[in-house]
């Protein structure tokens, strides 16, 4: 086994293909499957499973992986401490259901960063998504949301996947309405008065279901039904078509307060909020600060963090 070899495994885990990987790497496809091959059969593991659609990490695939990154991350330092090569650049990839307070601790751990060259990866994508990319390792966290009415479903499938859920807040059902929309200065709605307006939902892909909407209740009845798979469009729906969506209620600058509103929700319902982790890795460093940014800005938005191994 070389350290070649263990920077070819993580080359190709970054890259999420054989194909992609040995083109950065500037060796040829065949070469760089024969070295995976070899330390397969040196270590007795199959740390990839091959298949028509590409490459996924085994079970033992995920764990030596976590060894690997922290045999190259103390390489690096002792390169960098005695023959003065630069390090790695610092890497963190978070995978999140569309929230804004978790761009805004993204950015907060950017602008936080001591270094020259780093690569980050931030994406706003579907709950199974965000589940499937944790367990593959093609990113370190990700944020996702459970209920009362999704917590066995996503339980099992972070169970199975070997993923842990860590709870962060838990937030009240609020709507995002515009602000000229009537019931703009309420104290609090209900599913009944909304209804004469367009009902907005995320799209969760032909596997979707009730279990992984990113909104956690949704109207009996909704003449008026609109599915979106950005935020940016969302919101413009809220303002150009008098739409509304559930939501956590947290905002930010981007949420242009002058055109758009939070109100409280009449519901008996939930968010716990949280981040999910591969329970045999490591987190970065980078992982890790940015998961201080994120505590800090749930609480600068006012809610209250849940310690851990409570609140669920």
């Amino acid at each position: 086994m070389t350290l070649l070899q263990l920077r070819y495994i993580v080359k190709i885990v970054e890259c999420g293909s054989m194909n992609e990987a040995s083109h950065e790497l500037y060796i040829s496809q065949p070469a760089l499957s024969s070295s995976v091959k070899e330390l397969e059969n040196e270590l007795g593991i199959e740390i990839f499973t091959r298949h028509s659609q590409g490459i996924a990490l085994t079970v033992d695939g995920a764990e030596f992986l976590t060894y690997a990154r922290q045999i190259l991350d103390q390489t690096d330092l002792l390169e960098a401490r005695y023959r003065q090569v630069r390090p790695r650049k610092q890497l963190c990839r978070v995978s999140t259901q569309h929230y804004m307070f978790a761009v805004e601790a993204f950015v907060e751990m950017i602008n936080s960063i001591d270094s020259d060259e780093y690569e980050f990866t931030i994406r706003e994508t579907r709950t199974r998504d965000i589940i499937d990319q944790v367990a593959t390792l093609q990113s370190e966290i990700g944020i996702i949301y459970e209920s009362d009415f999704n917590k066995r479903v996503l339980s099992k499938m972070l169970r199975e996947k070997h993923l842990d859920f860590h709870p962060l807040f838990r937030a009240d059902l609020h709507v995002f309405i515009a602000r000229t929309n009537p019931l703009a200065d309420r104290a609090m709605v209900t599913m009944k008065d909304l209804e004469p307006y367009p009902f907005l939902q995320y799209e969760q892909g032909e596997e979707g279901s009730f279990y992984f909407a990113e909104e956690a209740v949704w109207p009996d009845y909704s003449p008026k039904q609109i599915t979106v798979s950005d935020r940016a469009t969302m919101l413009n729906f809220i303002v150009g078509l008098n739409a509304y969506t559930v939501c956590t209620g947290i905002d930010n600058e981007d949420l242009n307060n002058e055109k758009i509103v939070s109100v409280p929700l009449e519901s008996d319902e939930s968010m716990l909020v949280g981040w999910i982790v591969n329970s045999r890795t490591k987190l970065s460093h980078a992982a890790e600060l940015y998961l201080d940014k994120l505590r800090q800005v749930v609480s600068n938005h006012g809610y209250s963090l849940i310690e851990q191994g409570s609140g669920k």
